[in-house]
Parts: C-alpha cells; structure tokens; sequence
C-alpha cells in the first residue's frame, strides 16, 4: 500500500487591522497636497509656453505664406522664405531655452518634498 501524502490544510490569512488612530491625520492630506502645488505649476507654465509658441509660429507661417503669394519675382520670394527660416530658426532656439529651463524648475519643484522629508529625517552633525 502507498503512504498518503498529507493533506493540506487551509489558512486562514490575516488582513491588516487599521485602528481608527492609525488613519492618516489631515495635515499629513494636507502636506501631501501642497507637494504637488509646484510641480502642477511648473506643468501649467511649459503648457502655456508651448501654446504660445505654437500660436506664434503658426501666426508667422501664414504670414509668410500670405507674403509669398503676394511676391512679384523671384528674388523677393527667396528673401521671404530666407526671412522665415531666420526667423523660425530664432524662435525655435529662444523657445528650447526656455523650455529646459521649465523642465529644470519642474525637477527641483517634483524633487522638493522629497529633500525637505530627508532634511528632517537626517541628523544634522
């Protein structure tokens, strides 16, 4: 005759038991809504410079487009089109300038709450 295996008798699991003075207090709801108050801001500030400067450079493209239709030769076509890329070269330039800048403010705002945590948890010698 084969041994019989054992059997298996179920567990019963345990769940985290949460006590009414474990909960969260509001402040600590409070100091976590306000982390995200320089991030959301730095967000809403590279939003609008991208739709500014869509707005611009879509503005420019049909105003270029408005002055080569309206070109009589050949010659003051060329200087529209030399004058667009200048232009469009420019702004593109000036507008990743001030984009990197956003997005390093938008680090150091995400990042923040995080250096002030460590700065109260780590002793200071």
């Amino acid at each position: 005759m084969l041994p019989m295996a054992k059997r298996r008798t179920k567990r019963k699991r345990k769940g985290p038991t949460v006590k009414f003075g474990d909960m969260p207090s509001t402040a600590n709801v409070d100091t976590a809504m306000r982390s995200f108050e320089g991030p959301t801001k730095a967000t809403l500030a590279i939003a609008s410079q991208m739709a500014d400067y869509s707005k611009r450079s879509f503005d420019q493209s049909i105003k270029t487009m408005e002055n080569l239709l309206s070109a009589k030769s050949l010659d003051k076509a060329f200087d529209v089109q030399t004058e667009y890329a200048r232009a469009a070269y420019e702004g593109y330039v000036s507008q990743a300038t001030k984009l990197g800048q956003l997005y390093a403010d938008l680090g150091k705002e995400a990042f923040k709450s995080y250096q002030d945590f460590a700065a109260k948890v780590t002793p200071v010698e």
